[in-house]
């Protein structure tokens, strides 16, 4: 009896939770959230609007570049600076515009969330530290590299490195955070990155400032933000934080404010991206409650026939941005010849990321339906074939992988058909485009392995002598992947994914 009671419970409070969590609750919650990020926003319109992926990318209709910094590596007693997800292009934005805003949003019971409170802070830090080491390690080599900016008055000596962290994040958890700053530094050193560059373009150092619903600012007193002595990063969380459920009512409809709705778009969104969103914002709102699924049904429906006419059979493909020019550096790997390859502005509107030199691109299957015309050959590592432009078979390969939570082996049984399909292609100096649904995981992976398996040090195709000679190892691999990054920098491999890559290297390896 007291289990079904329990039981009966449990029942009762998912039922409540299903009935505040509806699809118009979250895209309201998300409407009236964006209001607040449009007014922050509009305080330094001169700085950059960047979304933190995912949950981020619903709360304004338009963005100028997207990051991804995870929560889970703010986590309490998990604190981590992950190489593969170094969002490189956000401090060069930030050097080149004087500061940007990242906006994201959390659950009830958060101001912030970690990604905001930790993540962001040890990476400005971290990032901070390693241009101190740069600017230092050369200054005798070059004291121009040293000598206070006439501009800035910054110089190597006052460059700020410490830690800056919210006041709620407490002293204990600080002091272990800074105890792992140095190796934390030294990892991103040894990775490939370009320090060089990024301490070129940043004239002061990077600091995390913090703003959410509760923040009070006077409108009449915002600073200038050319006025600090530091590069604002500037955290705006979306939501509300209000513990109790808000119930709203307008002068037509009533509904319960969900806070960070954006988040797991999968559990609620039924196919609707940001983007469709936002293109249907006001009929979506305005039509209330009763009408928002079938309403939203149909726009999903109409925008899947709309790319099944263009030969996109793929369902819920995520439209991808343009991307930023990628700036020159100083490795050996990084710093390949970018003049034998011509790149058109088409490339770049669409969202095909050049690979430097190397003949690789990388793009969405959605991308690869509409530009394979652009390319020599298609590798499509999405689950749903799609049309090419190609008459030749050995142009167009078909490798249906699936994400590593659903299959920990699928990546690894298809590398090899996949570096084969490259090795052939490549030894005719063809250009090879390698896709996947979103653009961002599964064919980053398998760029990556094609990569370590077929090219050398200096990003040239050797059809793989440089790896039969030096096999693999982790820091080989994670320099590699920062290399990939610096080009597709909407990049976002997956922990299982990177793992099937490095085991697949390893097995080459063992055969040689």
């Amino acid at each position: 009896m007291e289990n079904e009671t329990k039981l009966s419970i449990y029942r009762a409070a998912r039922t409540i939770k299903r009935k505040d969590n509806t699809l118009y609750n979250a895209l309201r919650s998300i409407y009236e959230d964006s209001i607040f990020v449009g007014e922050i926003s509009q305080l330094w319109p001169q700085l950059p609007l960047v979304a933190n992926l995912r949950c981020g990318l619903w709360y304004n209709p338009k963005f100028h570049s997207t990051c991804y910094f995870k929560s889970t590596d703010g986590h309490t007693n998990n604190w981590s600076f992950n190489t593969s997800r170094l969002n490189f292009h956000i401090s060069l934005l930030a050097g080149q515009k004087g500061g940007c805003i990242i906006v994201d949003s959390t659950r009830r019971g958060k101001r912030f969330p970690d990604s905001m409170s930790k993540t962001i802070p040890i990476w400005t830090c971290v990032l901070n530290r390693s241009i101190f080491n740069y600017l230092n390690t050369f200054s005798n080599a070059d004291a121009s590299l040293v000598k206070q900016d006439s501009n800035t008055g910054c110089n190597s000596h006052d460059w700020d490195c410490s830690l800056h962290l919210p006041l709620w994040v407490s002293e204990t958890e600080k002091a272990a955070i800074e105890d792992r700053l140095e190796g934390w530094t030294k990892d991103l050193e040894t990775s490939g990155a370009d320090i060089a560059i990024l301490a070129s373009c940043l004239k002061k150092p990077l600091r995390p400032l913090w703003i959410s619903q509760k923040t009070v600012i006077w409108i009449n007193e915002v600073p200038d933000y050319d006025s600090w002595d530091f590069t604002p990063i500037i955290l705006v969380s979306a939501s509300s934080t209000s513990g109790v459920t808000q119930h709203r009512t307008t002068s037509e409809f009533s509904w319960n404010y969900i806070p960070g709705a954006g988040d797991d778009e999968e559990s609620w969104a039924r196919g609707l991206s940001p983007n469709l969103f936002w293109n249907h914002a006001y009929d979506l709102i305005s039509t209330g409650p009763d009408v928002c699924n079938q309403k939203v049904a149909d726009i999903v429906e109409k925008d899947r026939v709309y790319r099944a006419r263009r030969g996109q059979d793929a369902p819920q493909i995520t439209i991808k941005p343009s991307i930023s020019e990628s700036s020159p550096c100083l490795d050996p790997l990084l710093c390949s010849d970018l003049s034998n390859i011509t790149i058109s502005s088409s490339d770049e509107e669409r969202g095909i990321f050049w690979l430097g030199s190397t003949d690789l691109a990388l793009g969405s299957s959605q991308i690869a339906a509409e530009c394979s015309s652009n390319v020599d050959c298609v590798l499509n590592c999405d689950q749903w074939p799609i049309s090419v432009h190609h008459q030749e078979a050995e142009a167009y390969l078909h490798l249906p992988i699936v994400s590593s939570k659903m299959d920990r082996f699928s990546l690894f049984n298809n590398l090899s058909s996949a570096v084969n399909f490259a090795k052939s292609n490549l030894t005719k100096g063809r250009t090879l485009l390698i896709c996947c649904h979103d653009g961002e995981d599964i064919s980053v992976c398998v760029c990556l392995a094609i990569l370590i398996s077929l090219f050398n040090d200096e990003g040239s195709f050797d059809d793989g002598k440089f790896f039969s000679e030096t096999g693999i190892t982790k820091c080989e691999m994670r320099r590699r992947l920062v290399y990939v990054c610096k080009f597709a920098i909407k990049a976002r491999p997956s922990r299982g994914n990177l793992k099937q890559v490095f085991s697949f290297l390893n097995s080459e390896v063992a055969k040689v």
